[in-house]
């Protein structure tokens, strides 16, 4: 996943694409009641390929996820204005920063989903209905794990499978302008969540799979600048991007 510039393919809203580590990679015809199962049979992903971070870009999920980016963007350059305004210029070109990183990243209408060839096969609930246009991309394994947010730089560090995820920020480090009680922990799979890092609230027991970003928060608690979404709307967005080196 990561910060990195994704370009989406054009394609005809006739196709249904399957791409990536899949032995028949193809534009499939799109047909009323097209479902997973019908697409993944037919292009076959291997077995070795990543299928806990696939991606399946929706076509009905984009008018939503792009109310969503322009959401963040808002208050991304509300946060900016308002910490120029009370003279905090650090945090400032930090929400600049971010506002620049977000803005590069595509709108894609990622799908929650389990898209494992062998459960879709055998539980129907998880074969949903495709839509035209749709995409469905399995990756090859990575063993990295990408930190983002309110760091001193993005940081792609190697995966430690038994490490709590934050420990991770130990080799990253974080700005002074950085949520220091919570971090967004991002998995391959789009799910997300909050995890409390601080020693008043910390949480044990939570740890990273390959593939996952760390969304590091920046530090929006000033009532004067009325963002409290902001982070977990960060990491909602981030969540619908797909690995970057699988990127369509």
């Amino acid at each position: 996943m990561g910060l990195s510039a994704i370009s989406l393919s054009a394609q005809s809203l006739a196709d249904v694409t399957v791409s990536g580590d899949v032995r028949n990679p193809e534009s499939l015809a799109f047909t009323p009641g097209m479902r997973l199962l019908d697409a993944v049979t037919q292009t076959r992903p291997n077995p070795e390929s990543y299928w806990l971070a696939a991606a399946w870009f929706n076509q009905p999920l984009l008018e939503q996820q792009t109310r969503l980016k322009a959401g963040v963007l808002f208050d991304l350059q509300l946060l900016k204005r308002g910490s120029m305004l009370n003279n905090n210029d650090a945090l400032a070109d930090v929400a600049a920063r971010l506002y620049q990183d977000i803005n590069r990243l595509p709108v894609t209408g990622r799908k929650v989903a389990v898209l494992d060839p062998v459960a879709l096969e055998v539980g129907f609930a998880h074969n949903y209905l495709l839509s035209d246009g749709d995409q469905l991309i399995y990756p090859a394994y990575t063993d990295t794990i990408t930190v983002v947010g309110a760091v001193q730089q993005q940081c792609t560090l190697a995966l430690q499978a038994k490490q709590e995820v934050r420990d991770y920020l130990d080799s990253c480090p974080r700005l002074n302008q950085a949520d220091t009680d919570y971090l967004w922990l991002i998995r391959p799979d789009g799910q997300y969540q909050r995890v409390a890092i601080a020693a008043w609230n910390r949480q044990d027991g939570v740890h990273a799979v390959a593939g996952s970003t760390i969304l590091v928060p920046v530090r929006n608690d000033n009532a004067d600048l009325p963002t409290p979404d902001l982070n977990e709307q960060l990491a909602q967005f981030l969540a619908t991007q797909p690995l970057a080196k699988v990127a369509p």
